[in-house]
Order: structure tokens, then C-alpha cells, then sequence
């Protein structure tokens, strides 16, 4: 799987309200999915989460998908590429080694998938 990398920075062919809109309908979503989540497990488990929480988690794993988006684009500028994959994924991956294991057994999957 690649992805194909794109400047941080605003671009210059659109108004910057553009990607200001999308980003805010990317965290509305992201707020909406983990509010879900978080309901799922406070029910399951009879608790109850406060919005201001929900609100909370949802800010703290948008700023964990910015750092990794970051540090994949990184990675691969580092290996003289401009799109991201696997190898890249892999290398985020090398301290959590149950999510490395995981992505490891995934990429041979899509590897052998892809060869027949």
C-alpha cells in the first residue's frame, strides 16, 4: 500500500479556508468515531464518559495521527522517495513490538497476494 506524500505547508492552489474546512470535518469525524467508540465500551462496561472527555481523547489522537503522519513522511524523504509504504509503516512500528509483529505478518499477506 503507498501513499503518496503531499507538503505540510497549505497549497498554493487553493484558499487555505479549503484545507481549514477539511480539517475540520477530518477532526468532527475523527470526534464523532471515537465518541461512538468510547459510548461502545462505557455501556459494555457501565460507565459513563463526559463530552469534555470525549473531546479530550479525541484532540490527543489527533495530535498522535499528526506526529505519525510526520514521521512517515520522514522516513521516506530520508529514503530518497516521495511515497510512502510499507517499509515505512514497518519502520513507525519498531518499538510497539505486538503492532510490528501484526503489520509484519500483514505486509507478507499483501506481498503474496500481490505475486499471484
Amino acid at each position: 500500500m503507498n501513499w503518496e506524500i503531499t507538503p505540510s505547508i497549505a497549497k498554493m492552489t487553493g484558499p487555505q479556508e479549503d484545507d481549514a474546512e477539511k480539517e475540520g470535518k477530518l477532526k468532527a469525524a475523527l470526534w464523532y468515531s471515537v465518541g461512538q467508540t468510547v459510548d461502545a465500551v462505557a455501556i459494555s462496561q457501565d460507565l459513563n464518559a463526559t463530552p469534555h472527555f470525549i473531546g479530550g481523547l479525541s484532540e490527543m489522537c489527533w495530535a498522535q495521527i499528526e506526529t505519525i503522519a510526520q514521521d512517515l513522511e520522514a522516513f521516506a524523504k530520508h529514503a530518497g522517495r516521495t511515497t510512502i509504504n510499507a517499509e515505512d509503516v514497518l519502520l513507525l512500528a519498531r518499538r510497539n513490538e505486538g503492532l510490528a509483529s501484526i503489520l509484519q505478518a500483514e505486509a507478507k499477506a499483501a506481498k503474496e497476494k500481490d505475486a499471484r
